[in-house]
């Protein structure tokens, strides 16, 4: 039996991709915004902050990033309306997207921490400056230039990862891919296209990215 592909129908009706895309788009954005500053106060408090603050940050790190991101998803969406705080889908899918991706941001962000000498950090507190002046005018922008390949690709897994809030009703890309497939009846071709989308975006930002790195840290 030979399949026979026909996009059409797709094409049709590829403005509701269009639409799931650009709330893609959206979701990503705005979720690397809150776990890059997720990212970095965590960064400075297992880093330098007092033994319980550390000791949290740690908590934290671990049990996001050793349970399963739906896992988390689901206790934003469908377990927070048991304490009294109810969320809409869009909200909740960025609570838990930049909840999952400030864990992994603190750990790529205090690796490169890690990696400056002691001297520069002695150096800034014999000036005179306080540990957070340090951090911010010592430590963090040749820490960010370390880390920024790893940081810019967990931030490219994230806009992957955010088809997992389709499960909660989110219309961003996958979830208006469905609602498409299930008027068009053709899966290969809605999938098919859906991927291509996704691996545009990919790319997209792998170029933003780039350009941003040129700019920023090969002055």
């Amino acid at each position: 039996m030979i399949y026979q592909f026909n996009f059409r129908d797709v094409f049709a009706q590829f403005d509701t991709l269009v639409d799931g895309a650009l709330l893609t788009l959206l979701l990503s954005v705005v979720t690397m915004a809150i776990g890059l500053v997720i990212g970095i106060a965590g960064a400075l408090a297992r880093s330098w902050g007092v033994h319980p603050l550390r000791l949290l940050t740690a908590a934290y790190v671990e049990a996001i990033r050793n349970t399963p991101l739906l896992i988390q998803l689901f206790i934003v969406f469908f377990g927070l309306p048991s304490a009294g705080l109810r969320l809409d889908a869009g909200t909740a899918a960025v609570v838990a997207l930049s909840v999952n991706l400030g864990a992994y941001a603190i750990e790529i962000i205090r690796a490169g921490i890690q990696a400056i000498h002691k001297s520069q950090v002695e150096a800034g507190l014999a000036l005179g400056l306080s540990r957070l002046q340090v951090f911010r005018y010592v430590v963090l922008f040749p820490a960010l230039k370390v880390i920024y390949p790893a940081l810019a690709s967990q931030f490219i897994l994230l806009m992957l990862a955010t088809s997992i809030v389709s499960q909660i009703s989110a219309t961003e890309l996958f979830h208006m891919a469905s609602i498409l497939q299930s008027r068009t009846f053709r899966d290969f071709e809605v999938y098919i296209v859906t991927a291509g989308m996704y691996l545009a975006m990919a790319l997209t930002f792998r170029l933003i990215f780039a350009l941003i790195h040129r700019a920023v840290f090969r002055r």
